[in-house]
């Protein structure tokens, strides 16, 4: 039997050593006496140094970078009593007596420290792993878990609003917005949390035990951190592990379903499919311009019942795209798995805004409609928004993180008007545009400052006909020529205003 709610779902031993560290499984445990490296001194890790002090907890930190921000932060850990260490050289191996590492979720495994605290036998987490033990013996708010390669953020903040419309006290948290330990340990407590995890989040995490769960969709992505697809994927599955009573999966992707079937969950756990189709029993759908739910309703081999509309999703007067019904699938399965009845869903839905850069609108002029998708930082988000435009002027590139660029190229050149490509990969792009789309014309940019953008926006303008999308979705990555993919998009939007010579706020 799953374990009531609020209780602690036991840790798995075969995760780690035998362990002084393995008891830790709630906030009131003794952490005194326990000496922690924690890796990094970004939001995640000051939360971690933070929570680990205040439990008495001997702690110190190991920051291989010392900007003002990360300086800002060792000021305020050493006055709690942390010991804070900048350099690389202090991460090669775990300073001496250390029984615990947690690591920042973008350390690969592969990183010296993390080889030696594991051939020594030190527990490693990361600070998912360490907010779910720092949660409350009791009364503990459940949690409802989210990754894939794409739409992670937009249906973690779908559940958001759903699970708010339904008088919940809720928040998304982990890999957005909220850090999880500060969601965990927030002086007011929330009544679920809807925690979005990356592919890092969950190669770190050992003991998780949510209400529900969903994998997305599972396409080539970070394959340079986790060496192969194959681990890619097997992280990503990690997802389902321990879930106690719905774990859901895409019908559009069959990897998906495989992961659950993979999967060691809570006995009794159900595996709720999610289609653009019309479902079938156990599984939710899409009825004419409806979302319908045939797994969490009374009698479900004869009945259904209807969560939503279409024109309850539409974004800026459009239709929604099938990704973005399908991620309101999601948010709405792991809603109902929690028991939020159908009108809660639909007006979780109704007042729900897209994230920034998520095939947001910024502007139309002169017939030409400018989108920004900077969020696609990988092939198969790109696709998405790709398949919801025609024709296109497609500015694209950045980093590629070891991903294949061709299928998407030959599935979308039909749509194309022309491709401005830019950023460090772009001779691999140009590349497959030569072998998959010839007639398409190519537009390179070489400079890979932040001005480039503008140079972009320009070649885009100059290639559009009225009726024509110009889209920025890279398919890339943005850290070789940006901070992050909404600067990115930021660059993008105030590119095309700059040289249409709009306001800023048109």
């Amino acid at each position: 039997m799953p374990p009531e709610s609020g209780e602690l779902w036991p840790v798995d031993p075969a995760y780690e050593p035998l362990h002084g560290a393995l008891g830790l499984t709630h906030r009131d445990a003794d952490w005194s006496g326990l000496s922690v490296a924690v890796m990094g001194l970004g939001v995640s890790g000051f939360a971690a140094a933070d929570a680990l002090l205040e439990r008495g907890a001997a702690v110190t930190v190991l920051s291989s970078s010392h900007t003002q921000r990360e300086a800002e932060r060792a000021q305020i850990l050493d006055v709690l009593g942390a010991r804070v260490l900048f350099g690389p050289e202090h991460q090669q191996t775990p300073p001496q007596g250390t029984n615990l590492v947690v690591t920042s979720p973008v350390v690969p495994p592969t990183h010296p420290l993390m080889v030696a605290a594991d051939a020594a036998g030190i527990p490693i987490w990361g600070e998912v792993e360490l907010a779910w033990r720092m949660r409350a013996r009791e009364g503990a708010a459940p949690w409802l878990t989210v990754t894939g390669t794409n739409g992670k953020t937009t249906t973690v903040t779908m559940l958001e609003s759903i699970l708010r419309a339904a008088g919940l006290r809720a928040v998304a948290a982990g890999n957005v917005g909220l850090p999880i330990l500060e969601a965990v340990l927030h002086p007011q407590p929330y009544d679920v949390i809807a925690v979005e995890l990356s592919s890092f989040q969950l190669y770190w995490s050992r003991s998780i035990s949510p209400v529900a769960s969903v994998c997305l969709n599972v396409a080539p992505d970070h394959i340079d951190w986790h060496g192969s697809f194959e681990e890619y994927a097997r992280c990503k599955g990690r997802v389902y592990e321990r879930t106690q009573v719905a774990c859901l999966y895409n019908e559009q992707d069959p990897l998906t379903r495989e992961l659950v079937e993979q999967a060691e969950v809570v006995e009794g756990a159900r595996a709720i499919g999610f289609t653009l189709g019309i479902p079938a029993v156990s599984m939710l759908g899409v009825v004419d311009d409806a979302l319908a739910d045939r797994a969490f309703v009374e009698d479900r081999r004869h009945n259904a019942a209807e969560l939503a509309r279409f024109a309850d999703l539409s974004v800026a007067g459009e239709d929604p795209a099938p990704h973005y019904v399908a991620n309101a699938l999601a948010a709405a399965g792991l809603a109902r798995a929690y028991g939020v009845p159908p009108v809660a869903v639909r007006d979780g839905l109704r007042d729900y805004r897209p994230q920034p850069h998520r095939t947001t609108h910024v502007v139309t002029h002169d017939g030409v409609r400018y989108i920004d998708d900077s969020k696609a930082t990988n092939p198969q988000a790109a696709g998405a928004a790709l398949a919801a435009y025609d024709p296109i002027v497609w500015i694209a590139g950045g980093q590629l993180k070891g991903a294949e660029i061709d299928d998407l190229v030959a599935a979308s050149a039909s749509r194309l008007r022309a491709a401005i490509v830019l950023g460090v990969d772009r001779d691999v792009i140009v590349a497959a545009l030569q072998r998959h789309a010839p007639d398409v014309p190519r537009l390179v940019i070489d400079d890979t400052d932040t001005g480039a953008m503008d140079q972009a926006v320009a070649m885009a303008i100059e290639a559009a006909r009225p009726g024509d999308t110009v889209l920025l979705s890279p398919a890339a990555a943005s850290l070789d020529m940006f901070e992050n993919y909404g600067a990115r998009g930021d660059a993008f939007a105030a590119a095309v205003r700059r040289a249409l010579g709009l306001d800023e706020d048109a």
